[in-house]
């Protein structure tokens, strides 16, 4: 019943983008799709991920890339690290992988020394309203093209525009897209952007630049004590903002370690969200109304450190990939662990939801089937399916998973003759 209403509460606070009257199962046209949640309500999954339930469809090489595969009726969208100057957005047929268009600028940049392990290539998921493409270049440039051709609409050169600071560690932050409006994190702050135009509407949460400048989390929209608002991490807290002029609604302090507060926002319950950082700890936050403004308070803490995994949320529970490399289950009531797993994975997963099972790519290229369920981790099926590392986001569109690895994407296709029935 629990998850049901978390399900409501997201499909109504997060609005999806629109898909030119497409199913929103058919399509992944965000950072964590349809309702930025990580979530995918189409069809059960099989209980296996073996060659007779999961098989290849097509694969093309790519240079690298951090960006998540963004999926239309007809077309895939993927980003790369072309070279040291450019970088590239390529439109793919959905049905081939054969090349339909192709588009590249110079803006690729070098990240930190302590950062560079982890490479210096694009990073940002695009976004797609049904008719636009939204891409973000590592020099804080955000490009809107045309989704059937690749036409360039307009450019925004946020550090030019708002004579703001490069971002040491580039545009890090996937578009948002509501409406007749694109929300990103980008100029050391928080700006809304007219989708038709490219005017920036208003530009607010500023914070420094350099080093300490620019997002490592995505922005999410949610209606919380009554308000629909912009949810954003910064470098340091959790705010939210009017969708209308960028007002700081609220704001909370978020503990961790060089600002490596990375997840996207997550829905705990009604009115209260879900964070952890690196360097910090697990933390439910309730947003409340107090008169004529709204206010944060700490709901419950836990011990436990998040990394760079954005978890989902299945009846009451997150499911989540830790900095320690384990898994873990917590209850979004009372903040206790229900299982911490025994195993190590790689340093990231990438997690999408279906009813009770849940696919994690692994960093290290492999793919995790499990059930959810606070008992235990309960594994179902894993494959490896990289021989490279594969930090980007699982994208999952109708019968097909769409995974993006440092060298290349492929697609895979759900057998329809596969039982969704578990062991």
């Amino acid at each position: 019943m629990l998850r049901r209403s978390l399900i409501g509460l997201a499909l109504a606070t997060l609005l999806p983008v629109s898909t030119s009257h497409a199913r929103a199962e058919d399509t992944w046209p965000q950072w964590r799709g349809p309702t930025r949640d990580g979530s995918f309500h189409g069809a059960a999954w099989p209980a296996s991920l073996d060659t007779n339930s999961l098989h290849q469809s097509w694969s093309i090489p790519l240079g690298p890339g951090y960006s998540g595969p963004v999926v239309t009726p007809s077309l895939v969208y993927v980003t790369e690290t072309v070279s040291k100057k450019l970088e590239r957005v390529t439109a793919l047929d959905r049905k081939t992988g054969k090349v339909r268009w192709t588009r590249e600028w110079e803006g690729a940049m070098s990240v930190p020394f302590f950062a560079k392990s982890n490479g210096d290539w694009i990073r940002s998921t695009p976004a797609w309203d049904g008719t636009r493409l939204y891409v973000a270049g590592m020099r804080d440039v955000l490009v809107c093209l045309d989704g059937e051709d690749g036409t360039e609409r307009w450019r925004i050169d946020f550090v030019q525009a708002l004579k703001a600071e490069l971002p040491a560690f580039g545009f890090v932050s996937s578009p948002l897209v509501d409406g007749d409006s694109v929300y990103v994190q980008a100029g050391n702050g928080v700006a809304r952007i007219e989708a038709a135009t490219g005017k920036i509407l208003w530009h607010a949460c500023k914070e420094g630049g350099g080093m300490s400048g620019g997002s490592f989390g995505s922005p999410a929209i949610f209606t919380l004590a009554g308000i629909r608002q912009l949810v954003v991490p910064t470098r340091s807290r959790l705010v939210g903002l009017s969708l209308k002029d960028g007002t700081e609604l609220w704001s909370q302090p978020i503990e961790s370690f060089r600002g490596m507060n990375i997840l996207t926002p997550v829905l705990a319950g009604k009115d209260r969200l879900f964070s952890s950082a690196y360097g910090g700890k697990t933390l439910g936050i309730d947003i409340r109304s107090n008169g004529d403004r709204l206010t944060s308070s700490v709901a419950w803490e836990y011990k436990a450190q998040g990394y760079m995994t954005t978890p989902v949320v299945i009846d009451g529970h997150a499911y989540l990939h830790l900095r320690s490399q384990r898994a873990m289950c917590i209850d979004l009531t009372a903040g206790t662990e229900k299982w911490t797993s025994g195993e190590s994975f790689g340093k990231y997963w990438s997690l999408v939801s279906n009813q009770d099972r849940v696919l994690a790519l692994d960093e290290k290229g492999e793919l995790i089937l499990f059930r959810a369920t606070p008992d235990k981790l309960d594994i179902l099926s894993r494959r490896k399916i990289s021989n490279s590392d594969s930090w980007a986001h699982l994208a999952v569109a109708g019968q097909t998973v769409f995974i993006r690895s440092l060298d290349g994407l492929t697609a895979w296709n759900w057998s329809a003759s596969a039982s969704p029935d578990a062991r």
